[in-house]
């Protein structure tokens, strides 16, 4: 049975971790640094870090926000927020990062996945996907941190990704971003089942309950920020709490 992981995820603005609700209201969480090497101490099996002012404010990502990371840090470690072309993956890579996560420029330049997975394998080449629910029920595609809805079918999207040489897709419900009810096991349960690659499931978790629901709805990867931030449990509580639901976890 496939271990499933646990990656602890930084939102980044200004060089300082935040946290809020659907990106607002943020509130400082603390050094990206500090945070990175107290999550992997816990038994973090990958990090995620998204400048989530990077796109908005039309900038790269910060690279000695990454550089700091790498430095304390030596699990995988994915970043993302701003990445709009190859020179710029290349520069998140040489500064630490082992994957690139893309977003908006990914949806409004589909090729550029295409071109990051050629250029440096699909093991590098992360979609980030936010849906939210509209008026139809259906899921579609958000982007500009939640600014821009698309009207674009959430899961056929998903299935481009991959098509594109996507090799893994960081699924967000942007409705339960930062609101700790849950991930939203419809969205997890369709993109899986519509893609081979593996999903890392974003937005809502509380506690193991709910990691283990992600896990059961399909995804490989459950991806946990307020919850360890405020300092309510720990990556080595909820490995635990897994272990005792019977979800193989790594150690």
């Amino acid at each position: 049975m496939l271990t499933r992981r646990i990656i602890p995820c930084l939102d980044v603005r200004d060089g300082r971790v935040v946290k809020g609700v659907q990106f607002s209201g943020l509130r400082d969480a603390g050094s990206p640094a500090e945070l990175a090497q107290r999550y992997e101490a816990q038994g973090a099996d990958e990090l995620v870090m998204l400048d989530v002012s990077a796109t908005p404010e039309g900038r790269q990502t910060q690279l000695e926000t990454v550089r700091a990371i790498r430095e304390v840090l030596f699990i995988p470690l994915t970043v993302g927020g701003g990445v709009r072309s190859v020179e710029q993956a290349q520069a998140l890579l040489e500064a630490g990062a082992d994957k690139v996560s893309m977003n908006t420029a990914a949806f409004e330049r589909p090729q550029l996945i295409t071109q990051i997975a050629d250029r440096f394998g699909r093991q590098c080449t992360v979609v980030a996907i936010d849906a939210a629910t509209n008026e139809q029920g259906s899921w579609e595609v958000v982007t500009l941190s939640g600014q821009n809805r698309t009207g674009v079918d959430a899961i056929e999207w998903a299935r481009q990704c991959e098509q594109k040489g996507g090799g893994e897709i960081l699924l967000t419900c942007w409705d339960r971003d930062g609101t700790q009810s849950g991930y939203e096991l419809d969205l997890i349960k369709q993109v899986t089942q519509a893609v081979s690659i593996p999903i890392i499931a974003s937005g809502g978790a509380a506690n193991a309950s709910h990691l283990n629901e992600a896990i059961d709805a399909g995804a490989s990867a459950v991806l946990v920020a307020s919850i360890l931030h405020d300092g309510l449990t720990t990556v080595e509580s909820l490995k635990t709490e897994l272990r005792n639901m019977n979800v193989e976890v790594r150690l």
